[in-house]
């Protein structure tokens, strides 16, 4: 310790280990778990299969549930060494430490000598069975919110119950290779980035799009200030050269570049992203006043909150339903840090490869530079995929960011047939993590 330190003075204790310790074992585990019962199903030819039943512990809103869950791909094969032995099973299906679930009686259903090539797959089944039960659980829950309007609204509610959302699709690279004239017809509305409208490498591609859909400018989420005038002049040639419907702002800080512009709200559509972090109905009325037309509800939300505001609000609204959705971005170029780029860039950005970020499970996750900015995307491992028929709303939006053509068309189906992708590649974000 250093200064005037004298007998007398008071010392101020900064830490305790001890209670450190008894803070953080307070949060670590689950305090109270529900108990299900489940039967496994491990045959020689088929696919291994789970089933979980409520048991006289679990409360009242599962008393009906029966979920079966099945993995296609997850199939056993014949035992070379070590066969597959139930106390094994058991072993991995019973870890369910970080749900609020506890299986109290499992029972296996195995046949003599078989193997799986992954005993992940085991995990995956139990993660895929319990998404279900979250999924029931959640249907179940009935709760009741009153909402009170500014008295200027109240005439302006929006009601969409009752009408077919149209399809937006967000596409966060455009490929010169790919014959955008085979995208599915049926979509109305095309998110194309800022960037793309500068170059002349994707002109051909933005005026096919604009002869069957509605083009939007979809605004960066970071405009560096150095950067701000090359942008503002990139949007104004855009609006010279090509018909454009709306914009997609990411943040408040490109609302009012627009209005820098002169950009009027009543002559173009203004859609607030999901990175505004819409919250509630007095963010939302502000938002009306400052001249946006549709807002998309946050990404981080959870299933009662996404329909407490596509049920009780004054703006129409998009809900993202596929994509994998951006974790990050960093005003850091990853390849030119990693390749030695500096201080000659090769442009490695520009080509057609792809790269990603590994993580220490192996997961990979995809990076997407801007070699106009510097500034470097990360997206998430898994994919968002949800049921767009589950939420009022007018609209439903698909990012894409490598799919084909052939891939953005069977998205599309799935969406418009109200279906989700499942699987480990998946995930329905934060649907079923409350708040």
């Amino acid at each position: 310790m250093k200064g005037n330190i004298k007998s007398g003075d008071k010392i101020y204790k900064i830490s305790s280990k001890k209670l450190s310790k008894s803070a953080k074992d307070s949060f670590a585990k689950e305090n109270k778990k529900i108990i299900l019962n489940s039967s496994i199903s491990i045959k020689k030819n088929a696919p291994i299969s789970m089933e979980i039943t409520p048991s006289t512990q679990s409360p009242k809103i599962y008393e009906n549930m029966h979920i079966k869950c099945t993995l296609s791909d997850a199939i056993p094969v014949e035992a070379q060494n070590h066969p597959l032995e139930a106390k094994n099973v058991i072993l991995q299906i019973a870890k369910t430490t970080n749900t609020p679930y506890q299986f109290k009686n499992i029972k296996i259903d195995l046949d003599d000598n078989l193997f799986l090539p992954k005993i992940s797959m085991l995990n995956e089944l139990r993660r895929t069975a319990l998404e279900k039960v979250e999924d029931f659980a959640y249907n179940n829950i009935i709760r009741n919110c009153e909402i009170t309007y500014p008295s200027s609204y109240v005439n302006n509610v929006v009601c969409c119950n009752n009408k077919k959302a149209q399809i937006s699709v967000l596409l966060n690279t455009i490929q010169p290779t790919f014959d955008y004239e085979n995208l599915d017809r049926t979509i109305s509305n095309i998110y194309i980035p800022l960037k793309y409208f500068s170059m002349s490498s994707s002109k051909s591609t933005i005026e096919i799009l604009m002869q069957h859909y509605n083009i939007y400018i979809y605004m960066p989420t970071i405009v560096r200030s150095n950067y701000r005038n090359l942008l503002m002049a990139n949007i104004e040639n855009t609006l010279e050269k090509y018909n454009i419907k709306g914009f997609i702002i990411s943040n408040i800080g490109n609302l009012q570049l627009l209005k820098t512009i002169g950009i009027d709200s009543n002559k173009y559509e203004i859609v607030g992203n999901y990175t505004l972090n819409i919250y509630n109905n007095h963010t939302i009325s502000k938002l009306k006043e400052l001249g946006i037309h549709k807002f998309t509800p946050s990404a981080e939300l959870d299933k009662n909150s996404i329909l407490n505001l596509c049920n009780s609000t004054i703006l129409e609204k998009e809900l993202i339903v596929y994509g994998k959705l951006p974790l990050m971005h960093t005003h850091y170029c990853l390849l030119g840090k990693t390749n030695s780029c500096y201080p000659e860039c090769n442009a490695k950005c520009n080509s057609e490869n792809k790269y990603y970020l590994q993580d220490r499970l192996h997961m990979k996750f995809r990076i997407l530079p801007d070699n106009i900015q510097t500034v470097t995307t990360i997206f998430n491992c898994k994919t968002l995929s949800i049921i767009p028929s589950d939420f009022p709303v007018d609209s439903v939006r698909v990012d894409i960011l490598d799919e084909n053509i052939l891939e953005i068309n069977k998205i599309v189906e799935m969406v418009k047939h109200n279906k989700r992708f499942e699987g480990r590649d998946f995930t329905n974000g934060n649907l079923n993590r409350e708040i």
